[in-house]
């Protein structure tokens, strides 16, 4: 009997004896689909957090002011907003594997120009560039999970892949730390961005064997590819498809990805929804991740007040150092996401995570106050804000912009909303540290506390669960 891909994909087999397994059996190649997609996601987290720890050193080496500075910790982030913007939108076109392999080289060009930049100019560029390559990224990972495993586990295994950024930015730090440590040089940044290129060189070549998304094969009217690709997949040849998937009758009106559908009906709520909390989270979360060195570096340790080469590295090991303690709060996070996005649902954890980032924002804030250095309040506002950033907001924007929308459309509307996303951290990645200098911790924080609270005003107020829907039914 024919099926949807979906069917084939949530099918539980029987014993011989005509008992049921339980639940549906990843086969080895939808392990594979997952474990590469986690890369992406790991390699942001370690190359973002790896350039607030490189910030000082390339101010030094380049001599260059604020303005250029502003520049060079927006550039990522600004490659990240037209990388999921245009670049993941290709993935409804072209489909997810020629984008999923595509990005990946793009990455490692970038990250070796970048090491071998010999200006800030050159710099920029090729910031710029890895930054095309991580935003692409963002909705095309999540396409080829959510495409490839049963709903009942799709939020538990997104987000475990998701959880590798927290992980990246984790290894990235204490990395920087143990490096900078044996090879105490303005230079030294540049190793920071060689350190992933082998890396990123052996995904990009496990990625040319994956299947395509079944998914999008059949929306675009390929039945036989279809076939084979998700046969390929699930390790199985009994498979014969529907001519068109009945739950897509709703949207086959759909003749390509245009941004202009995004905005009408109920994709305007699915839309709101995905794209304007993942803003306001962005703000906070990359402008507390970027500067954490900075802001916590005297919090941690007795900060050198001269300016030189000596106390340069001593103040960046700092920060470094107390940042890994604090990235921990990541981890810990994503953790419990991944454990209750499919008991609790995404938007009870998104509206819990963006409060919680509040409070944790203001204890640090308290820590900060005319200027002190209470290390426990500062410790401890910093590792509630990103425990609870990842339990929620963190987490459940990145998975519920992936299910909001439906195949036709889901690369686009996946990228358009973690495009906004980086807006926000591209406007708080170059302004923060003028602001940081001008107001202070203590005064900027509070802000940012603000922000996650409307952040949680705009979940409850445009709420669409996604917990267990079959994405056919979007």
């Amino acid at each position: 009997m024919k099926k949807t891909v979906q069917a084939y994909i949530e099918e539980i087999p029987n014993w011989q004896d005509g008992s049921s397994l339980g639940k549906a059996p990843l086969s080895g190649m939808q392990w594979l689909v997952w474990s590469l997609a986690t890369a992406g996601k790991f390699f942001e987290g370690l190359i973002v957090f790896m350039g607030g720890i490189a910030l000082p050193l390339v101010s030094e080496q380049f001599s260059i002011d604020q303005t250029t500075k502003g520049f060079i910790t927006a550039a990522t982030l600004a490659g990240i907003l037209i990388g999921a913007l245009f670049l993941g939108g290709l993935a409804d076109r072209f489909g997810r594997k020629p984008v999923f392999i595509g990005e990946m080289v793009l990455l490692l060009i970038g990250l070796l120009g970048a090491s071998f930049s010999s200006s800030s100019e050159l710099l920029i560029f090729w910031l710029f560039i890895m930054g095309l390559a991580l935003g692409a990224d963002y909705p095309t990972a999540h396409l080829v999970i959510s495409e490839s495993i049963p709903a009942s586990i799709r939020g538990r295994l997104v987000l475990g892949a998701f959880s590798f950024q927290a992980l990246g930015a984790v290894i990235g730090t204490a990395i920087c730390a143990v490096v900078l440590s044996s090879k105490p040089e303005l230079s030294t940044w540049r190793i920071f961005y060689l350190l992933p290129v082998i890396p990123v060189a052996l995904v990009a070549w496990g990625r040319i064997f994956l299947p395509e998304s079944s998914h999008w094969l059949l929306s675009k009217g390929h039945l036989t590819k279809a076939e084979k690709q998700l046969r390929k997949l699930l390790n199985r040849q009994d498979i014969s498809l529907l001519q068109l998937e009945i739950a897509e009758e709703g949207v086959v009106k759909y003749k390509s990805s245009k941004f202009g559908d995004l905005f009408h009906g109920k994709q305007l709520k699915s839309t709101i929804l995905a794209s304007l909390p993942w803003f306001l989270q962005d703000i906070s979360t990359y402008g507390i991740g970027i500067f954490t060195p900075i802001i916590i570096a005297a919090a941690f340790g007795a900060e050198a007040q001269e300016h030189n080469l000596s106390a340069l590295i001593h103040n960046d090991l700092l920060g470094a150092k107390g940042t890994a303690l604090v990235d921990i709060g990541f981890l810990v996070g994503i953790a419990f996401a991944i454990w209750l996005s499919d008991k609790l649902g995404r938007i009870p954890l998104q509206i819990a995570g963006f409060i919680g980032c509040a409070l944790g924002l203001l204890i640090a804030a308290a820590g900060n106050f005319n200027g002190g250095n209470n290390i426990v309040l500062i410790g401890v506002g910093f590792f509630l804000f990103q425990f609870m950033t990842n339990l929620g907001p963190n987490s459940q924007t990145y998975l519920i912009a992936g299910e909001v929308f439906p195949t036709k459309i889901r690369g686009v509307g996946a990228g358009f909303a973690a495009a906004s996303g980086k807006v926000g951290a591209v406007i708080t990645a170059f302004f923060f540290p003028a602001l940081l200098s001008g107001f202070g911790a203590d005064r900027l924080l509070p802000l940012l506390a603000l922000t996650s609270l409307i952040g949680a005003w705009i979940t409850w107020l445009y709420r669409v669960e996604t917990k267990g829907v079959n994405l056919e039914t979007i």
